[in-house]
């Protein structure tokens, strides 16, 4: 068994507008965008990245908003729900804004005891805010959503399989303990790491496939401190009998990718060297960072992405 993982890393998604999706992630949520970069595959493609001050692993949403891009469809082997966790007695608060910036899909619900308002995205993501401990954290406060209210980072996320018992499986191998079942729910959780530490596991027998698109998760990362760790977690995987890619140097972690039983794409990323890596603290997701295979051609990639506003 795998005893290195810490919780979630990041979630990456997939967005139809560059515009639209910063905007709703740094004015609508109130999260810091803590880097413009490029798809490193499509470097005609943004990669955003949305967290909190620092982009402390656990808190960081992340897009390709690939342009006109199809909406993706809800089904199953996929990311269902992404959930943010803010602090207890908020969710009134976040109903009322959210309810005056239009968004739709509004809906409180309780689950594990814990007070949920689900909503959509911009391209028909589906989201949570759970009330959570504070643990710690400390929301973004550069945005004009107060502090006592602000998103800490990620409570976890909900997964929407066909068969649960292979993923719930492979999370137990990760160092997950299955806590608790109920109306089509498992709960996995993890100890001793981040606080983005639950994985929820939805059985849909009879739910069509999930196309993806925007609005889609690409893929969800899990986080181990440092590259060592990580060389230890990809030769149990492969022990194990799944295929994992090589270590990709992604500039700010190193990651290594496998499909997991039900479909879902997991990552492994390392903490470090994290956000600040290129940039001041003061000044993250200001310039538009390239990796240095793509610099010399700055001038053409610039002429391709659409300006975002800061």
């Amino acid at each position: 068994m795998i005893k290195d993982i810490l919780g979630l890393h990041h979630i990456t998604s997939m967005a139809a507008d560059a515009n639209k999706n910063n905007s709703f992630f740094t004015k609508v949520l109130g999260l810091r965008r803590v880097k413009k970069t490029v798809n490193f595959d499509a470097p005609e493609v943004y990669h955003l990245y949305y967290g909190d001050e620092v982009g402390t692993p656990g808190s960081v949403m992340t897009y390709f908003p690939f342009g006109r891009m199809p909406r993706g469809t809800r089904g199953i082997g996929e990311v269902g729900i992404t959930e943010f966790a803010v602090p207890k007695e908020t969710l009134s608060y976040w109903k009322n804004r959210l309810s005056a910036f239009d968004v739709k899909g509004l809906e409180q619900s309780m689950a594990f005891g814990e007070n949920r308002l689900t909503f959509d995205g911009p391209d028909g993501d589906s989201f949570a805010l759970v009330e959570s401990d504070l643990r710690g954290r400390t929301p973004w406060t550069g945005a004009d959503v107060p502090e006592e209210t602000g998103i800490l980072g990620f409570h976890g996320a909900r997964f929407r399989l066909r068969n649960a018992a292979a993923t719930g499986e492979l999370l137990e191998f990760m160092g997950y303990q299955k806590v608790e079942s109920g109306h089509g729910l498992t709960r996995y959780m993890v100890e001793g790491g981040n606080a983005a530490d639950t994985i929820d596991l939805e059985e849909l027998p009879n739910a069509p496939v999930a196309s993806e698109g925007a609005g889609s998760v690409h893929h969800i990362a899990f986080a181990v401190e440092n590259r060592t760790v990580q060389e230890t977690v990809r030769k149990a995987l492969l022990d194990t009998g799944y295929q994992v890619t090589p270590v990709i140097d992604r500039d700010y972690f190193h990651a290594i990718y496998f499909r997991t039983p039900g479909g879902v794409l997991f990552e492994i990323a390392t903490n470090d060297p994290g956000f600040n890596r290129d940039e001041d603290s003061a000044h993250l997701g200001e310039a538009l960072k390239l990796p240095a295979r793509y610099e010399p051609y700055r001038q053409q990639i610039e002429q391709l992405l659409p300006p975002v506003a800061a």
